[in-house]
C-alpha cells in the first residue's frame, strides 16, 4: 500500500483551506481524492470545526453574540428561497438557499451571510443548472430558524418569534432585501402618453415581491410599512401574490437600501 508523507498532506491541507476542492486538490498533488477527504475530515476533527460539533456555541441556546445585521438578511433569504433538510445519513440537518448563477453578488452576499450568523461553520455550495445550492451545516438551525417544519412554507402558518422581531424591528432594510433578493425584482416599466400630438414613451422603476405564502407577504408589507415605504397588490386572478412599490418616493427608498439584484 503506497502511503503519503506529512509534507504531501500538509500542502494537501493548505489546498483546502484555501478554498480548493477535494478533487482539485488530490489531482494537483496525485493523491487518491479519498485519500484527501480523510485527511480534511481528520483536520476538522482537530481544529474542532467539523459540521456539527457539539461543541460549537449557539445564540439561542448559549448566549452566542449575533451578527444580526446578517441574520436579517439571511432569514429574508431562507423565508423565500430556503429551506431546512436532513439528508439521509447526515447526522445534522443543512440550511440551503439556492442562488441563480446570473446574480454573483447575490450569491456572495448569501455566502457571508451564512458566515457571519455561523462563524464556525464552513459554508459550501453545490453547483447545479443555473444556479448554485449555498448551505451551512448545523444542529442550531431550528434553533436559529423556528419557521422550520414539514410541508411547503405557504401551506403551514409562518409567523416569527419575538426575539426575531425584535432584530427586525432593527434592521428592518436587511431583511426587505433579503426578501427582494430571494423572491423580489426591481424592474422598468413603460407607458406611452400622446403629447402635443405626438405619443411618447415614458419608463418608471419599480419592485416586485412575489410570494405564496399570505404570512410572508405580510412579513414584508408590515415592514415596509415601518420604513415607510408604500405598496399594493397585484392579483394574478383571484390570487394576491404580488407586492408591488411604484411610487417615486418609494421607490427611491428601496433604490437607496437594496437596489437591483447584481
Amino acid at each position: 500500500m503506497h502511503t503519503h508523507g506529512t509534507e504531501v498532506r500538509d500542502r494537501a491541507l493548505a489546498l483546502l483551506r484555501a478554498g480548493a476542492r477535494n478533487a482539485d486538490a488530490a489531482r494537483d498533488l496525485g493523491v487518491p481524492v479519498g485519500t484527501v477527504g480523510y485527511w480534511l475530515h481528520q483536520d476538522r476533527v482537530r481544529r474542532g470545526t467539523l459540521p456539527g460539533s457539539p461543541d460549537r456555541p449557539c445564540p439561542r441556546c448559549d448566549g452566542r453574540p449575533l451578527d444580526d445585521m446578517a441574520y436579517a438578511y439571511l432569514l429574508g433569504l431562507y423565508l423565500g428561497d430556503g429551506h431546512i433538510v436532513r439528508y439521509s445519513g447526515h447526522r445534522v440537518p443543512s440550511l440551503m438557499i439556492t442562488c441563480a448563477d446570473a446574480w454573483p453578488g447575490l450569491m456572495r452576499d448569501c455566502r457571508h451571510a451564512m458566515s457571519a450568523v455561523f462563524p464556525h461553520n464552513k459554508v459550501c455550495s453545490v453547483a447545479r443548472t443555473g444556479c448554485h445550492n449555498v448551505k451551512v451545516y448545523s444542529r442550531h438551525l431550528p434553533c436559529m430558524f423556528p419557521q422550520h417544519g414539514p410541508g411547503k412554507k405557504h401551506e403551514r402558518r409562518i409567523a416569527v418569534e419575538p426575539w426575531q422581531q425584535e432584530i427586525l424591528d432593527r434592521h428592518p432594510w436587511p431583511f426587505i432585501r433579503g426578501l427582494i433578493h430571494s423572491d423580489g425584482c426591481r424592474i422598468t416599466n413603460w407607458t406611452t402618453r400622446l403629447v402635443a400630438g405626438r405619443r411618447k414613451r415614458y419608463e418608471y422603476p419599480r419592485y416586485f415581491f412575489s410570494n405564496k405564502s399570505d404570512d410572508i407577504r405580510k412579513l414584508f408589507t408590515d415592514t415596509l410599512d415601518r420604513v415607510g415605504v408604500e405598496w399594493s397588490t397585484l392579483a394574478r386572478g383571484s390570487d394576491p401574490f404580488n407586492i408591488s412599490v411604484a411610487r417615486r418616493a418609494s421607490v427611491a427608498l428601496m433604490d437607496a437600501h437594496v437596489g437591483p439584484k447584481y
